[in-house]
């Protein structure tokens, strides 16, 4: 009887060995397997995707899901969410619901750190919205030649008429000029009281306002001859519309730059070179087409970036 139990205990002894090897092969193979569906580039620590947002504007989006595409490029999964407001977004990724985002560094200055920019030049203005906002937990990459600043647009042929290439001749003859604005450019500081400060009162024919997004079909019929733009608006890629140049640098830069939650540019290492990687080559003029394409075509700005993207990196 007694061998009986010993060998009834031996095997139980044996059976829990087996089970407990049969446990560890288990673990190895998923671990394995694991590391084989992860790409090389991320640790299965840093798989959570990555947060991208976007303002709610075509450029944002647009540049938004070209940074995306080019974190899954990376290795890294990423989640999308376009369309914030621009006064809730920064505070988004301080507190980390947002890890990267486009945004602008004369927007960074100017909106965020309440500084004036003014006479600052590009790296000068990228210096300082990089170290103003590393106390906030936030930090920027490199940013884009492509720089989308204030400006002021006319009709092609009657800038031609009037031969008119910059604000300084546009002042001369502002008595010419039918000017619609959006109902804030002629009260806001930086708007016309600084072109009247720095280029002499711009006396124009009439002011008169209308929605933003309708300044460009205003002055297309005719209804007016200049208007307060962006400068990498897609219709200043048509022949139809002529950016007017700010001879006297009234505008700072505005250039295009990741703004990023310092914990997740830690967290995910590779995504500073794949963002530098992309923004080197967004120029005004690249910028410009891209708009172009979304706001004057009206194609989807996925299908954009993303023709985009494989043009340009695959």
């Amino acid at each position: 009887m007694v061998l009986d139990e010993t060998k009834t205990v031996t095997k139980e002894v044996w059976k829990m060995k087996v089970k407990k090897l049969m446990l560890a092969s288990i673990l190895i193979a998923e671990t394995l397997l694991l590391g084989m569906i992860l790409p090389p580039s991320v640790s299965a620590a840093s798989n959570k995707p990555i947060i991208v947002g976007s303002k709610n504007v075509s450029e944002s989006k647009t540049v938004s899901e070209i940074y995306a595409l080019a974190l899954e490029h990376a290795g890294y999964r990423v989640t999308r969410k376009p369309n914030i407001s621009n006064n809730v977004i920064f505070q988004a990724t301080q507190k980390g619901q947002i890890d990267v985002y486009p945004d602008y560094t004369g927007t960074i200055v100017q909106t965020y750190l309440k500084k004036k920019g003014t006479d600052k030049s590009v790296r000068e203005m990228a210096k300082m919205a990089h170290d103003g906002i590393a106390k906030d937990g936030l930090t920027t990459f490199q940013y884009a030649p492509g720089d989308n600043r204030q400006g002021i647009a006319m009709p092609t042929e009657t800038a031609k008429k009037y031969h008119i290439t910059d604000l300084s001749q546009l002042q001369k003859k502002a008595n010419k000029i039918r000017f619609a604005s959006q109902g804030e450019f002629e009260k806001r500081a930086d708007g016309l009281p600084e072109m009247n400060k720095v280029y002499g009162k711009y006396n124009f024919k009439s002011i008169k306002d209308y929605d933003a997004s309708l300044l460009y079909r205003i002055m297309e019929q005719g209804k007016a001859e200049a208007a307060p733009v962006s400068t990498t608006d897609g219709q200043l890629a048509t022949n139809k519309f002529t950016l007017i140049k700010d001879n006297k640098n009234i505008w700072p830069p505005y250039n295009l730059v990741p703004v990023v939650n310092k914990k997740a540019a830690k967290k995910y290492p590779k995504m500073e070179k794949a963002l530098n990687a992309v923004d080197a080559k967004l120029t005004t003029k690249q910028l410009t087409a891209l708009n172009k394409k979304v706001n004057v075509e009206h194609q989807n700005y996925k299908t954009v970036a993303k023709t985009w993207y494989n043009q340009n990196f695959k």
